[in-house]
C-alpha cells in the first residue's frame, strides 16, 4: 500500500510527485495510474505524517463524488459498507419549526451514486489499497521548491522541478501536483492568494454507540442565532456530528472542546444531540476555522494555478467552507480531470493548463455556493438587527424550500471517466 520515510537522504527521480497523502493526493495518484498518465518513473506521494490521516472523522459524499469514485474503480468498495439517505430535517430552535426536504435522489436510479456519509479513514484506505507498495512516502515534509531547465532540452520550455525535503532528500520530478491542503506550500509557491476567513469555525466529531444508536438514517440540523449543529448516522453504531459557530477560537484539548460544546456553545441544543456529542471519540475530534479562497481570485488569477508542469488540486486549489459538503467531492473530481488531461496531452505543461482551464470555473462556483449557503444558514454571519432578521426569514421561507434544492443540483455533476479526449460530464437530469 505504501512506503516509509526511512530512505537515506539522496537524490530521487520521479515522473510525477504529489505533495499530500489526503483524499486529493491519493485519488490523484490512483487516477494517474488508471489513466496511464505517468509514463516514465511512476508516481510518488509525499505525506508529511507518519501514517494516513483521518482528520475530520467523516465526510458526506454526494453523487458527484461517487461518480468520480466510480471512475477510479473504488466506489463499490465503499457503497457496500455505508447506507444511503435522502432526507434532511432542519429545526429552528428559536421558533420550534421543523422543515423536511429530500435531496435530489430521484435523478439517478443507480444505487452507487446515492448520498452517503463515509468514514474518512475508510475512504483513504480504499484509495491507498489500489496503489503499488512504495507509492506513498511517509514522514516526508517538503521545505523548498525550485526548477531548472530540463537537460538536453534545447529550445524546449520543459523544466525539471526540484523538491527538497526536511531530511535532506532531493527529488527531481517532471510533474508536481500540490494536494497539501488549505495552507499548501505548492499553492504559495505558485502565487495563489492566501485563504480568507469566513468568520466561522466548526467542531466535528464521531461518536460511538457500542450497542447501537437506533437513529433514523437522515441528516438532522438545528439552528439558532450564530449556530448550526447537525448529526447523521454513518453506520449502526457510529454517528457523525458537527457544530458551526461564529467564533474563531479552537480549543486544542478534546476534553475542553467537548465541554465548550456541551456547556457553552451548544448548551441549548436538544438532549439527543448533546448525548451524541458526549459519546465522541477523542481521536476523531477537531475544531478549526472555516477558510476559503475567493471565487474572484480563482477566476481572475486562476492561471496562477498552473506554472509549467506544476499545479494544485483539492483544498490546495480551491479551499471552501463545508456547507455544501463539496470539499472531498470536488477533490475527487479534480483527480479524474487532471489525470485525463495529463494522459491526453503531448506535454505535461499542456495537460496541466487544460486541467486548470476546465476546473477553475466549476471550482469558483462551488466555493461561492458553499460560502453563500453557509452564510445564509448561519443567519448571516455576524449580522444583527433588522438585517439579521431579514436573512433568517429568507433562510427559513425561501432558501431551504427553493434555493438549496437548486444548489443541490450542482452535486449531480459527472466529471466523466479517465479516457483521454473526453470532457467533464454534465449534471444528470431526470
Amino acid at each position: 500500500m505504501a512506503g516509509d520515510g526511512d530512505a537515506a537522504a539522496g537524490v530521487v527521480d520521479a515522473e510525477v510527485v504529489i505533495v499530500g497523502g489526503g483524499i486529493a493526493g491519493l485519488a490523484t495518484a490512483l487516477a494517474l495510474r488508471r489513466a496511464g498518465a505517468a509514463r516514465g518513473g511512476g508516481v510518488l506521494v509525499l505525506e508529511r505524517h507518519a501514517e494516513l490521516r483521518a482528520t475530520g472523522a467523516a465526510l458526506t459524499i454526494f453523487p458527484n463524488g461517487w461518480m468520480a469514485l466510480r471512475a477510479l474503480g473504488v466506489a463499490r468498495k465503499l457503497t457496500s459498507r455505508y447506507g444511503s439517505y435522502e432526507t434532511s430535517k432542519v429545526t429552528n430552535l428559536e421558533t420550534g419549526a421543523t422543515q423536511v426536504f429530500r435531496f435530489a435522489g430521484n435523478k439517478d436510479k443507480c444505487e452507487d451514486v446515492r448520498l452517503r456519509v463515509v468514514d474518512r479513514k475508510a475512504l483513504l484506505e480504499a484509495l491507498a489499497e489500489e496503489l503499488p507498495p512504495g507509492t506513498v512516502r511517509f514522514s516526508s515534509k517538503l521545505v523548498a521548491i525550485d526548477t531548472e531547465r530540463a537537460a538536453a532540452a534545447g529550445d524546449s520550455p520543459d523544466e525539471t522541478v526540484i523538491l527538497r525535503l526536511d531530511d535532506g532528500t532531493v527529488i527531481r520530478a517532471k510533474v508536481l501536483i500540490g494536494c497539501d491542503g488549505v495552507h499548501s506550500v505548492v499553492a504559495r509557491w505558485l502565487g495563489l492568494s492566501e485563504p480568507a476567513s469566513s468568520g466561522r469555525s466548526a467542531v466535528r466529531g464521531l461518536s460511538v454507540f457500542p450497542g447501537g444508536h437506533h437513529m433514523k438514517r437522515e441528516l438532522r440540523q438545528f439552528l439558532s442565532e450564530g449556530l448550526r449543529a447537525g448529526m447523521v448516522p454513518i453506520s449502526d453504531t457510529d454517528v457523525y456530528w458537527f457544530l458551526v459557530n461564529n467564533t474563531k477560537e479552537a480549543a486544542g484539548d478534546p476534553v475542553k472542546t467537548l465541554r465548550e460544546v456541551t456547556d457553552n456553545l451548544g448548551r441549548h441544543m436538544p438532549a439527543e444531540y448533546l448525548d451524541v456529542v458526549r459519546r465522541s471519540d477523542h481521536a476523531n475530534l477537531s475544531w478549526a476555522p472555516l477558510l476559503y479562497r475567493s471565487p474572484a481570485s480563482l477566476l481572475l488569477a486562476g492561471a496562477a494555478a498552473a506554472r509549467g508542469a506544476v499545479t494544485v488540486a483539492g483544498d490546495a486549489f480551491h479551499p471552501m467552507t463545508p456547507d455544501m459538503a463539496q470539499g472531498g467531492c470536488s477533490a475527487l473530481e479534480d483527480a479524474v480531470v487532471l489525470a485525463r488531461a495529463l494522459a491526453g496531452a503531448p506535454a505535461p505543461a499542456e495537460g496541466v493548463a487544460a486541467y486548470v482551464a476546465q476546473r477553475r470555473w466549476r471550482a469558483a462556483w462551488l466555493v461561492a455556493g458553499a460560502y453563500v449557503s453557509g452564510w445564509v444558514q448561519q443567519g448571516g454571519t455576524s449580522v444583527r438587527g433588522v438585517l439579521g432578521q431579514l436573512v433568517r426569514v429568507f433562510r427559513d421561507w425561501v432558501f431551504y424550500p427553493f434555493v438549496f434544492p437548486r444548489l443541490a443540483d450542482t452535486m449531480w455533476f459527472d466529471c466523466g471517466d479517465l479516457t483521454p479526449g473526453t470532457t467533464q460530464g454534465e449534471s444528470h437530469t431526470e
